[in-house]
């Protein structure tokens, strides 16, 4: 549909990482799953952003289905929360640092002690939560550039997320900026990740919908784009 999506597996996507944390210059990492690329076919400035970001997964298991339907040749869904992860391990072992912004009060502070308490060998910088306004902006970025993480982690929601790190990117002294999305939840210990089965299943959005049944007007945009993808072929 015209959106970017980068090939490889989650060892790939890693070590795309690595590469950006010791090179100059910021990285924008986008996470988009089947949603996002529907939503970004009706939000021009959505769409522009992530074609242009430094790395795109597929963070969707429709995604990989769509891809083996057109042989566009994707490997693997590969996660935000997975990816970041993998990340978090890098610093903690080669004392790297980071910086979270985004999530309701006090949960971008969970997320950090929990990561400190699993990984302590990572340099939490700081953290912010999602709630402030537009005029805040430039002051939180120079907060962020003064305490100098090498990652920043975004978690402002879809599309909040990409338009600020576009914004901000050519500002920013992190090597990495990440949308990250519900995964400082994930850390936070306020949503709980679904069970191994359904995560090598590809049916982690069948487990949250479990979860949180109100959700289904969202999910109703997985069947929409199965049929755009088939009516492409």
């Amino acid at each position: 549909m015209g959106v970017c999506i980068d090939q490889g597996n989650l060892e790939d996507a890693y070590n795309r990482c690595i590469e950006f944390i010791n090179t100059k210059g910021c990285k924008m990492i986008i996470t988009p799953n089947t949603e996002i690329i529907m939503r970004a076919q009706k939000d021009s400035k959505l769409f522009q952003i992530i074609n242009k970001a430094d790395l795109v997964i597929p963070d969707g298991i429709g995604l990989i289905y769509a891809s083996k339907i057109q042989g566009k040749g994707l490997k693997e869904r590969v996660t935000g929360v997975d990816l970041m992860y993998k990340i978090l391990e890098y610093c903690n072992e080669n004392k790297k640092s980071i910086y979270i912004l985004g999530g309701k009060p006090e949960v971008a502070e969970k997320a950090c002690k929990n990561i400190k308490n699993k990984l302590p060998g990572v340099e939490i910088k700081g953290c912010h939560d999602g709630y402030f306004k537009e005029e805040e902006e430039i002051n939180i970025i120079e907060n962020i550039n003064r305490l100098n993480p090498d990652i920043l982690f975004v978690a402002l929601g879809v599309p909040k997320q990409e338009i600020f790190m576009d914004k901000y990117k050519e500002m920013l002294s992190a090597r990495i900026v990440m949308g990250v999305g519900g995964s400082v939840d994930v850390w936070a210990g306020t949503v709980k990740r679904a069970p191994k089965i359904y995560q090598k299943l590809g049916l982690e959005w069948f487990y949250r919908l479990l979860k949180e049944p109100w959700r289904y007007k969202r999910m109703m945009v997985l069947p929409k784009f199965m049929i755009k993808v088939l009516f492409q072929k």
